[in-house]
């Protein structure tokens, strides 16, 4: 590489070579990576444009992810989740709560609470993503990484998602959104999932029994709220 010495050079290639790449596929990923978060911390008004020309070009190519289709689209998940009334609604402070303590509990600049429908990401509170327009508070199901502690009905822990065999793929992971994440579905009486509280860090995390227990309990507070309060204007 220009401006690089030997010994960089060396370990650049020791580097791409650890994740299975090409030092000039590592190297294009990187620069992705870097102008994508500097365009986030300004909030630039092209980072989508810069998004989309990156994916259109190649430079977050990546291979299928599984498909769980089938388990989001069960009928009594999705009768479950709609009935909750809380797809498209509107940020309530009960919930802001929740992913706050999150985020403080387990030390994390990012959490979630997210709702998983058939073909989108739905946040009802977020903490560390930007702001809450109708546009900031859903993804399609391409970036979600919760889709698959819904589908699996079960915790997912990723401590750093660039080397897991699976998740190396994602298109979060693959444009440096997310490295580590640890995620714990909402469920229903009836084991129905309908999405996560989650917590996640654009740097590799150990996450301990204690930080899945913290994060177990603060779900289940929430699915409590979820599923137990009659979801009226009250609650």
């Amino acid at each position: 590489m220009q401006r690089f010495d030997e010994r960089l050079n060396r370990l650049l290639e020791d580097c791409a070579r650890d994740i299975g790449e090409d030092v000039a596929t590592y190297v294009a990923r990187a620069v992705g990576r870097q102008m994508i978060a500097e365009m986030r911390r300004t909030n630039h008004a092209s980072l989508d444009e810069l998004l989309t020309h990156l994916a259109d070009n190649g430079v977050f190519s990546e291979a299928a992810m599984p498909s769980v289709i089938a388990a989001l689209t069960d009928p009594e998940r999705l009768r479950a989740l709609h009935a909750t009334g809380l797809l498209d609604s509107p940020p309530e402070a009960a919930y802001d709560r929740i992913t706050r303590a999150a985020a403080d509990a387990l030390n994390a600049p990012h959490a979630a609470l997210s709702l998983i429908d058939v073909d989108r990401q739905f946040f009802k509170s977020k903490v560390g993503m930007g702001g809450m327009s109708a546009k900031e508070r859903q993804t399609p199901l391409d970036r979600s990484v919760c889709q698959y502690a819904v589908a699996n009905g079960a915790s997912l822990i990723l401590e750093d998602a660039r080397v897991d065999n699976v998740f190396k793929n994602h298109a979060a992971v693959r444009d440096g959104s997310l490295v580590a994440y640890l995620g714990v579905p909402l469920m229903d009486q009836d084991r129905n999932a309908i999405g996560t509280l989650c917590v996640y860090d654009t740097k590799p995390r150990v996450w301990g029994s204690g930080h899945v227990q913290v994060l177990s309990d603060l779900a289940e507070l929430a699915a409590d709220r979820i599923f137990n309060s009659g979801n009226n204007p009250d609650r």
